[in-house]
């Protein structure tokens, strides 16, 4: 159903470890695409998931990152830990760059395990329907929009991913904004189930410089707007310097728990937010890093209480 795609920075791959059970429970199937040469944060966050019931599938030729050049110790590190699950499974990302037969030597190489595919700005999607076995394929499209090109794996199961998250400067983000209704309208769109880039979004960059401003991110579920999902922007006041990034988070938590503390909140009370909760308790700023862990939490939780509750 779900399929968040997340990149394997370290926040990342902890919120995956932390969210285990609530992705087995949930039925959702994070795709990883490793940016990290060090996979040992990978292998403790399939571990988790396994050991919850849940599945993944891993992308073995990263665009980004430590693995762009070769996806090789990737392939290993899968096979030696992971070659007799039919949980965690290879996923190839098709890129504009690739040709057909390039993409079936990949297919191939994996023998009786069926990869996932991924579309990321791939052309000759038509020609390659024709190479495939769909019947068995799940093929998971980074563009939910491009509803021509997805048309020649109609018999295949179809991910519909959207980038909800609008990336800005922190300071220019507007306090409320529309995230996505993709959880509601995928099935009606053609897909068997859907995706997005979480409250991260689909830029990957190596590394932030200095925050002028800092905003905590919080998604919530409106239905009283036919379920759509929007996104909580809660910035710092203080823009003008990257100096003090600890009172900036303060100020944008006072606003996050003045939010969340609103009898008629629309955010739902997840593990993260009692986090965030006890942050402000404690006047404790974690680190940036830590701080998109808790959003990422927060929206896992907050789809599967709603698929839940569907």
């Amino acid at each position: 159903m779900y399929y968040p795609y997340f990149r394997g920075k370290q926040f990342e791959l902890l919120a995956i470890k932390e969210s285990a059970g609530v992705i087995a429970d949930a039925g959702f199937t994070p795709v990883i695409e490793p940016v990290r040469e060090n996979i040992k944060g990978l292998q403790r966050s399939l571990d988790e998931l396994v050991e919850y019931g849940a599945g993944a599938a891993i992308i073995m030729n990263p665009r980004h990152g430590d693995h762009k050049e070769s996806g090789n110790s990737l392939v290993e590190f899968l096979e030696r830990d992971h070659g007799d699950s039919v949980a965690i499974s290879p996923a190839i990302l098709l890129t504009s760059g690739m040709k057909v037969e390039q993409v079936m030597d990949l297919v191939d190489s994996f023998g009786d395990r069926i990869p996932t595919l991924v579309h990321g700005g791939f052309h000759e999607g038509k020609e390659l329907a024709q190479h495939l076995d769909s019947d068995s394929m799940t093929h998971v499209f980074l563009d939910a929009r491009n509803t021509l090109y997805r048309r020649p794996f109609r018999r295949s199961r179809r991910i519909l991913v959207e980038d909800g998250f609008v990336r800005k400067k922190n300071a220019d983000y507007d306090f409320v904004e529309h995230f996505s209704d993709l959880h509601v309208t995928y099935e009606e769109r053609g897909g068997d189930g859907y995706g997005d880039f979480l409250t991260i979004g689909d830029h990957y960059s190596e590394g932030g410089g200095p925050a002028y401003a800092v905003a905590i991110h919080l998604t919530f579920i409106d239905p009283s707007n036919d379920d759509a999902m929007f996104v909580y922007h809660f910035k710092s006041d203080d823009n003008d310097t990257p100096v003090d990034p600890a009172g900036k988070f303060a100020q944008a938590l006072s606003k996050l728990i003045s939010t969340v503390n609103d009898p008629a909140t629309k955010v739902l009370p997840t593990s993260a937010v009692e986090e965030f909760r006890d942050l402000h308790r404690r006047n404790h700023f974690p680190g940036l890093g830590y701080v998109k862990k808790l959003s990422i939490k927060h929206h896992l939780e907050t789809l599967a209480e709603f698929h839940a509750n569907a």
